[in-house]
């Protein structure tokens, strides 16, 4: 009867990690379009958009994975493993498109690939993604410091229009814009409620505890910092610039200065952390809210980012399809 049970608990547990952050992000996705024209998504892309500036961006966006790749090489050599670097950034490509099926599975299945291809320990990897995770959210603590610091007006007027800032506080309850950020607050926390949970349930398991932990305190042995530190510059740069450049794909936002990107640009950082697919949803509120903030219409703002982060969405799946069908192909001499 007890293992009926945990297998019950097991399953929803799976479910609700699964179902949630569909349901949250679509939740959100019908308030922000609600009595939306999406007749004028579809002119737009016949008849308006730029093209060539969306490709350019994107290819900023394969570039960020590439460094990501070619940065995880590098934290691993200090634990002896010594991955090809095709089959890193493989990894990558198909790490970012597993997390639009289950928010956050990239991680645990990039480590997967390492150790299939390359026998690379799977503890040890996961230690260093772990890393990467800590570091990446530093970069997002500097450059939403920058951007604060920069555009100070712009942030206080977006923390009063979600409901945010502490002397509104009698117009919270009527705020729907508050409801949304609470509850994109309270699904980060569950997230990382089950991301504490399974990895220290599978450490224990495993009993790779003291493997995971060589993995997290890898960074201190890298070999060339300097180039660890280029290659973060670069994955970030070209995170802002993939953002930045699609301003140019459409005339109601190429007016926007690279400012305002890099506002919009530390705020969509910021909601992407919450636990929907590709962070749609949050990531939508956050941007479509900077962007009227900014001066550009609310119908206009509504199909930039549908479309942007639609494409981009379309090429993480694209290069997760590559990454699969690749991988077997680049190894097929090598004995698993």
């Amino acid at each position: 009867m007890n293992f009926v049970r945990i297998k019950y608990k097991k399953i929803i547990s799976k479910a609700l990690q699964i179902v949630f952050p569909i349901v949250l992000g679509g939740i959100i996705l019908v308030y922000m379009y609600q009595g939306f024209n999406f007749d004028r998504v579809w002119e737009v892309l016949k008849d308006d958009m730029n093209y060539w500036w969306m490709f350019l961006s994107l290819v900023f966006g394969v570039l960020s994975h590439v460094f990501r790749g070619m940065r995880w090489k590098l934290t691993l050599a200090p634990l002896n493993e010594y991955p090809r670097t095709s089959n890193c950034v493989n990894s990558i490509f198909i790490s970012y498109a597993a997390n639009l099926v289950i928010p956050r599975v990239g991680e645990i299945s990039r480590c997967g690939v390492l150790a299939k291809y390359d026998n690379v320990s799977f503890a040890k990897s996961l230690g260093t993604v772990v890393t990467e995770r800590l570091i990446d959210t530093l970069c997002v603590v500097i450059i939403t410091a920058v951007a604060v610091l920069m555009q100070t007006n712009i942030f206080l007027t977006f923390f009063t229009k979600t409901g945010t800032k502490s002397d509104v506080i009698e117009s919270i309850l009527s705020s729907s814009n508050f409801y949304i950020t609470l509850a994109c607050i309270v699904a980060i926390f569950v997230l990382f409620y089950f991301l504490v949970k399974n990895v220290a349930m599978f450490a224990k398991i495993k009993g790779i505890i003291s493997n995971i932990w060589l993995g997290i305190i890898s960074l201190k042995d890298v070999k060339n910092i300097n180039l660890f530190i280029l290659y973060t510059v670069a994955i970030w740069a070209s995170y802002f610039f993939q953002f930045y450049l699609s301003f140019f794909s459409f005339d109601f936002s190429s007016n926007l200065s690279i400012m305002a990107g890099l506002v919009m640009f530390a705020v969509g950082s910021i909601a992407v952390v919450v636990p929907t697919p590709n962070g749609a949803g949050p990531w939508h509120f956050a941007v479509i809210t900077m962007m009227v903030l900014y001066g550009v219409g609310k119908e206009d703002s509504g199909i930039f980012a549908l479309l942007v982060h639609g494409i981009q969405t379309f090429l993480l799946i694209l290069l997760g399809i590559y990454g699969l069908v690749a991988l077997p192909l680049t190894n097929k001499n090598k004995k698993l």
